[in-house]
């Protein structure tokens, strides 16, 4: 735990200022500091009665190991603690990544936790953080969103799109190019070549007829992949892949389309689960849950998630 790692704080119209306080307070690790607004997060924990100790900084040369929880203020416009103008939000956010994103390829930090954000603040522009940082690191089209837990993986090859536009991204290089980034860099960070499984896209894989996507186009990456000595096998029909058999006999399971893979995936394991971007020059995680609109300043937000990301930078940085 020598390095330093960053937390976002995210979009302020959520959760996200409960779960990091609770996240401090069972956690009180001193090389953790936040990219946010110091005003709106000491405002918005104080109005949940949650007490932690948060100092402000301007720069990152003043931080230091303590028993406090350093805020690396980022300017943000509001008038209501828990109602903040989305316009505002966006500039804020996008500042935030900014500042992560040099942060990391300098070096400064080993990686960042974004907490959640509303997708509404991309604004048709992004699909969402993981294809933003991917332009950000050039990395376009060979980025993997992968879910994360000590006993499976799962990856979507496509990711925040609608249905009706899945089959025309899946593609033989699309699935070539992320499965290439995934098997690098899970070798990468847990030192074993992941043994994958794939799955197809229709039900009961379009009952194996020739024109089929999974004829097509699945079955032909998957050879080449072989070839290239990547340990994969299917393509798998989607309804019988999460079960017993499947998921311990496999690291990852890749699928489609996003709930494809992460719909069984919650219900399987719930908020044990963390979010990685693979592919990138550095480390990114975020929790595996959204900002939770609904139960903001109740107190009732879960932080295991975030925490079991904060977990994991720190057991990479060991």
């Amino acid at each position: 735990m020598n390095k330093l790692i960053a937390i976002i704080a995210g979009d302020p119209n959520s959760i996200n200022s409960e779960i990091i306080a609770k996240a401090w307070i069972k956690k009180k690790l001193k090389n953790i500091f936040i990219i946010g607004n110091f005003s709106i997060l000491k405002k918005q924990i104080l109005k949940l009665n949650i007490k932690i100790q948060i100092t402000k900084i301007n720069k990152l040369e003043d931080f230091k190991k303590s028993e406090k929880l350093f805020v690396l203020d980022v300017p943000l416009k509001f008038k209501s603690i828990f109602n903040v103008n989305l316009s505002a939000i966006r500039t804020y956010v996008f500042e935030s990544f900014d500042i992560a994103h040099n942060l990391a390829i300098k070096k400064k930090i080993t990686g960042f936790v974004n907490a959640p954000i509303n997708k509404k603040i991309f604004n048709n522009r992004y699909l969402g953080v993981t294809e933003y940082l991917s332009e950000k690191n050039k990395t376009k089209n060979t980025e993997v969103m992968m879910i994360h837990n000590k006993k499976l993986s799962v990856v979507p090859i496509t990711t925040h799109i609608e249905i009706k536009n899945v089959t025309n991204k899946i593609t033989y290089n699309l699935i070539k190019k992320k499965i290439i980034t995934l098997n690098k860099f899970y070798f990468k960070l847990f030192k074993k070549k992941p043994k994958i499984a794939i799955l197809g896209l229709n039900p009961h894989n379009s009952e194996n007829k020739t024109n089929s996507i999974e004829n097509k186009i699945i079955r032909p990456a998957l050879i080449e992949l072989k070839r290239l000595k990547i340990n994969i096998n299917g393509p798998f029909p989607a309804d019988t892949a999460f079960n017993k058999k499947n998921i311990f006999a496999y690291d990852v399971i890749v699928g489609m389309y996003h709930d494809q893979v992460l719909a069984p995936f919650k219900a399987l394991y719930g908020y044990d689960g963390i979010n990685l971007t693979l592919g990138l020059k550095y480390l990114r995680l975020s929790p595996d849950h959204g900002t939770a609109m609904d139960i903001v300043g109740l107190n009732r937000a879960n932080p295991q998630s975030l925490i079991s990301a904060i977990n994991f930078l720190n057991k990479i940085n060991d």
